[in-house]
């Protein structure tokens, strides 16, 4: 049997940009085949402020892996229980929302890497194996490399603490939120003001210091997302399912309402 892979990983390690796209809305496996055709690396399968449940989720994961995308999965603050559980069904990585300090960073390695990074409970039958049987051992070895872990820095705190943050062992990518942290930073919906873009900077700074990787999400804006890559993100959220629909919709209807009456 050949490796576990995570396609977003290879394509980070090659210093390429990874494209994701959001899952808050689709309840189906083809959102991981309709998204991979698109040319999108990873799904950023919302249980934060989305109401799927685990078992959807876990369908998703498995059709997304068998689909060459990695299937990422952002949880409700500091709710161990259910990133664990979101893993066993087939995440290949956890996005953890309001990460304010080294010790928070900590924890999120202690509960969701095996041994010897952390103290995850071995399990058999994994769907990330086909449910074949693999030594404990390969799996806690293969699994911990191949699982994207990204912590979402979210707070002025948060970007203080960053380069702390990036020393963590087991941490892959410091993922700016950026309404966010605008919003703390008093600059509600302000994503390009120099001080938002400031503070993105300081965190990409701290990631690439410690030979992780940075990345931005919660932007529509194209020539603004094309300007964060250019500061150094690259594990970057291209979008969602939602804004994708209605953005599409909302041309659609404008083009065929807008025809000539005359």
């Amino acid at each position: 049997m050949a490796g576990l892979r995570n396609p977003t990983l290879e394509r980070l390690r090659k210093g390429d940009v990874a494209l994701g796209v959001g899952v808050r809305l689709a309840r189906s496996v083809e959102i991981a085949k309709m998204m991979r055709a698109s040319d999108l690396d990873w799904l950023f399968i919302d249980l934060e402020h989305g109401s799927l449940s685990l078992e959807t989720v876990s369908q998703i994961s498995i059709a997304a892996i068998d689909n060459g995308i990695a299937p990422i999965v952002r949880v409700p603050t500091l709710q161990w229980d259910i990133a664990s559980r979101a893993l066993d069904g087939g995440a290949l990585g956890v996005v953890m929302p309001h990460i304010d300090t080294a010790d928070e960073a900590r924890d999120a390695v202690r509960h969701l890497r095996f041994p010897p990074l952390g103290h995850r409970a071995t399990l058999g039958g994994m769907p990330q194996y086909d449910y074949l049987p693999v030594k404990a051992t390969v799996v806690s070895r293969e699994v911990n490399a191949a699982t994207l872990l990204v912590v979402m820095i979210e707070s002025p705190k948060g970007v203080a603490n960053a380069r702390g943050i990036a020393a963590i062992d087991g941490i892959d990518v410091l993922f700016v939120g950026v309404n966010d942290l605008a919003q703390e930073m008093g600059l509600s919906g302000e994503l390009d003001h120099p001080d938002v873009i400031a503070a993105a900077g300081e965190v990409v700074e701290a990631a690439h210091a410690q030979g992780k990787w940075a990345g931005i999400g919660g932007i529509g804006d194209e020539a603004l997302m094309l300007r964060y890559i250019g500061l150094g993100m690259r594990f970057i959220l291209a979008g969602n399912d939602f804004s994708f629909m209605m953005s599409a919709a909302r041309h659609r209807a404008d083009v065929l309402r807008g025809w000539d009456k005359s």
